[in-house]
């Protein structure tokens, strides 16, 4: 049951990359357009900056989600490294029920966002809602909780992330 859970949740991973990807892709496409229209064309279409921000919203979420499962979000590495065996361990569950609780809160909360606001229009996009724009909050809370769930299961709480996910181009 853990190796399909854990297949599952490569899947979702392949998928939640993918579509960060597009939405990477798309922004870079319809800004310049945005750009060319204004200051080209001297007529500015009104729909390019308003779905870079709706596509940056669902790039930024799921962007989270990939870098928690990959270990490369932000985590201060200094405590673990001191510490060995059960307290260690112990650390570990810690952090990863600290981070369960906060997923969960988006997932409660930001269902409750989505439902006070689904009914209020965005101008630029008649058919999109301000609720389906908040509804990267609770979809990026339930994914990360899944991920959560993976590591407890695998008990990889301060694992390196792995060479292929961590660029090689120095910063100096």
């Amino acid at each position: 049951m853990k190796a399909q859970y854990i297949r599952a949740m490569d899947a979702i991973h392949a998928a939640c990359l993918f579509i960060a990807g597009a939405c990477l892709v798309i922004i870079t496409t319809i800004v310049p357009y945005g750009v060319f229209t204004r200051y080209a064309l001297n007529s500015a279409a009104s729909w390019p900056e308003p779905m870079a921000t709706l596509l940056m919203i669902v790039l930024c979420f799921l962007s989270a989600v990939v870098c928690y499962r990959e270990h490369l979000h932000i985590g201060v590495g200094v405590l673990p490294a001191f510490l060995d065996g059960p307290a260690k361990k112990a650390l570990g569950w810690f952090l990863e029920v600290c981070m369960l609780a906060t997923n969960l809160f988006m997932l409660v909360w930001g269902i409750k966002l989505v439902e006070a606001t689904w009914y209020q229009g965005i101008a630029e996009f008649p058919i999109v809602t301000a609720g389906m724009a908040y509804l990267p909050i609770p979809i990026g809370g339930a994914l990360t909780a899944l991920f959560v769930i993976e590591r407890f299961l695998t008990q990889a709480f301060f694992a390196e992330p792995q060479p292929e996910t961590v660029s090689q181009i120095s910063p100096e």
